[in-house]
């Protein structure tokens, strides 16, 4: 069962990404709120799949995908933003992200981007 690390900083996306995730037979591995935290989890925990928002307080998800990425060069992440916009979009793909769902989004959005890794 693939681990999911699922990063946003309301506490609502979290809720609603975690039960998406669970009900479609992966493991949520934890979760954090923000990028700093999330590279320190992603560190302890060794997650098989990230969900990492982009705007969030303290280190946002672009730095943080760059952290995880350095540490890990395998990491797969999947960026989840409202920006929608294709520089946001094209900086996370450079930056090494493995997908890129925009909010507000459906259920088979996330599970078509968990699938493909």
């Amino acid at each position: 069962m693939k681990r999911v690390l699922i990063v946003d900083d309301a506490a609502f996306m979290r809720v609603s990404i975690r039960n998406i995730v669970s009900k479609n037979g992966y493991e949520v591995a934890g979760e954090a709120e923000n990028g700093a935290v999330a590279v320190q989890k992603y560190a302890e925990l060794h997650p098989d799949i990230v969900t990492m928002d982009i705007t969030m307080p303290e280190m946002n998800g672009l730095e943080a995908l760059i952290a995880i990425r350095k540490a890990d060069p395998g990491a797969k992440v999947i960026m989840v933003s409202a920006l929608g916009q294709e520089s946001m979009v094209r900086d996370a793909v450079m930056a090494g992200a493995k997908g890129f769902v925009v909010k507000p989004f459906k259920e088979e959005t996330i599970t078509a981007a968990l699938a493909k890794l």
